[in-house]
């Protein structure tokens, strides 16, 4: 078996058997084939694409390019979830607590922010003392004694997507639909988790930009799980505002901290309850969607998503005092309100333009390994949909730069569109795609 004769057969349109993909990964991921044969592969692909069965051994030869984890001697069955990425979207924060909780074990292995996306490892680790780099025995021990653990990605899981992740990304063929999939969940296979519910954002501060593509990569994903015995489901969800009002590490995780004390936005909470109550109906603790948002409200009614939380956020090292007094977690040097300049109703706040823009003020990176500043960030006061009057505070801006807020005031101010007429708010769950259940 040769590499060339790989590349050469996809690039005619033929189907790979899983023999085939299996060599190209392996020999990749030892060193055998190199960069250039690889990235010719990878925009054979691009152009090409796959049937469900290469999407789905793709996957498989990736998850097995490393070391997998078995988590059935701690837990019979761990829960897990991804997001696409967005802009505000702290959903794993209360998520998480929420379904541990009702005794779910969550293990989760998240990423770090990069370009507009917001990272959930950056958001945690504004409590200070949270450490996110645990060993496989650390991460298997937390999860045995408390059922919830949210880490960084070990580089012995899935190592294949760690090469060809990097490749994708300088020649051109990160959007290829069957590589985003199987990156995806050949990770999360490697983790060891039964079921998987995935956030797939659509819209402006989303990479999938219309319903169309999030649609066929969500279908693809679920279809790849459930081919290797997993319990898999999706929800599209809207990314053409940012979830909830606030944009920042330090901001994000007090919204989170308000939600589960009961408050937090409308959609924000909303959004928590659809992912969470998802993953109810696959571990077959919850017959619909009505009955699990039931029993989730009331973990939140109750405060035990919110013990819970502390106790997760306490085992890895987080201080208890900021949980317990927020105004303790990281705060900008600047805090300023910016009224509106005009009377009317929001018809439009760009996503991706506000995540650059706390990606300006120094909440994100650019480039890996870019410093992050917690404490700067923007928080929203309105939504699409809201009437607004003149000099009416429309938004806060948390900045540790005179500059660099001058400059966040006006990129917010352009992101607005205005309207004098009625809006109606577009609806936040664009669909569900969970296969053989009710909803």
């Amino acid at each position: 078996m040769r590499a060339v004769d790989i590349i050469a057969k996809k690039r005619d349109g033929g189907e790979l058997t899983a023999e085939e993909i299996q060599f190209f990964i392996q020999g990749y991921t030892r060193g055998d084939i190199p960069d250039y044969q690889a990235a010719a592969w990878c925009m054979a692909v691009m152009l090409r694409g796959m049937t469900h069965c290469e999407a789905i051994d793709l996957t498989m030869a990736m998850a097995h390019s490393g070391d997998t984890l078995d988590l059935h001697h701690i837990a019979p069955f761990v829960v897990d979830k991804h997001s696409t990425g967005g802009v505000g979207d702290k959903t794993t924060l209360v998520v998480a607590p929420l379904l541990a909780s009702q005794g779910l074990p969550v293990g989760k292995m998240s990423g770090r922010g990069l370009g507009f996306s917001g990272g959930t490892l950056d958001k945690l680790e504004s409590i200070h003392g949270f450490t996110v780099t645990l060993s496989r025995e650390q991460f298997m021990r937390q999860l045995a004694e408390h059922g919830i653990v949210v880490a960084g990605q070990s580089a012995d899981l899935a190592p294949a997507d760690g090469k060809l992740y990097a490749l994708r990304d300088v020649t051109a063929t990160v959007e290829s639909l069957p590589l985003i999939a199987s990156s995806i969940m050949s990770k999360k296979i490697a983790a060891g988790a039964d079921a998987i519910v995935l956030d797939v954002k659509v819209g402006k501060g989303a990479f999938m930009k219309t319903e169309p593509e999030a649609e066929e990569l969500a279908e693809l994903m679920v279809a790849i799980g459930q081919g290797v015995g997993r319990k898999v489901a999706a929800v599209i969800s809207d990314m053409d505002q940012p979830l909830g009002h606030a944009v920042g590490n330090a901001l994000e995780v007090r919204e989170a901290i308000d939600t589960l004390h009961g408050g937090g936005p409308t959609d924000f909470r909303e959004h928590c309850l659809t992912v969470a109550g998802i993953m109810l109906i696959l571990a077959d603790k919850a017959a619909n969607l009505d009955e699990a948002r039931s029993i989730l409200i009331r973990s939140l009614d109750d405060g035990s998503a919110w013990r819970k939380f502390v106790e997760w956020i306490t085992a890895q090292g987080g201080d208890r005092a900021v949980l317990e007094a927020p105004g303790l977690l990281p705060r900008a040097s600047l805090i300023e309100d910016l009224p509106s300049p005009r009377a009317g109703i929001i018809a439009e706040i760009d996503a991706y333009q506000v995540g650059l823009t706390s990606v300006l003020l120094g909440g994100g990176r650019t480039k890996k390994g870019d410093p992050i500043d917690y404490a700067v960030g923007i928080v929203h006061h309105k939504k699409v949909g809201d009437r607004v009057e003149k000099g009416e505070r429309l938004l806060t801006i948390h900045a540790n730069d005179e500059g660099k807020l001058a400059e966040a005031r006006r990129r917010l101010l352009d992101a607005i569109r205005w309207s004098d007429q009625p809006i109606t708010p577009p609806p936040h769950t664009h669909k569900i795609i969970l296969l053989h259940k009710n909803l």
